[in-house]
């Protein structure tokens, strides 16, 4: 379930905070996401406070949903944002799915292996 599903977006621009808020998590993670994804562009204003629009709004969704909901490694989050997140049917790809979360599990052995 999305968390925009029950939630209009009706202000032109949203803070950090107000971002923060929307997806349950700390502004240094939507600060992280924004380093991360090239997709997310914050406007500035004058005092350097981002400001972030719906459409903004709607990439963190897609994010939160994929890494947080779905599991996906960020380099996993980052292709399927490229493709869409679907395969050439529309379908999301549950091989690419898989592989992320193998490939996960692979990291997390090799810090157990150290």
């Amino acid at each position: 379930m999305s968390k925009l599903d029950n939630l209009t977006l009706t202000k032109l621009y949203y803070s950090i905070g107000e971002v923060a808020t929307i997806f349950d998590v700390n502004t240094s993670l939507i600060r992280f996401w924004e380093k991360e994804f090239s997709v997310i562009q914050p406007k500035k204003n004058k005092k350097g406070n981002r400001l972030f629009t719906v459409k903004d709004i709607e990439h963190f969704n897609k994010i939160y949903q994929l890494v947080k909901e779905q599991g996906y490694t960020l380099d996993g989050a980052k292709k399927a944002l490229k493709s869409g997140g679907k395969s050439e049917s529309g379908e999301v790809n549950p091989h690419e799915i898989l592989i992320d979360k193998l490939e996960k599990i692979k990291l997390q052995l090799l810090a157990l292996k150290k």
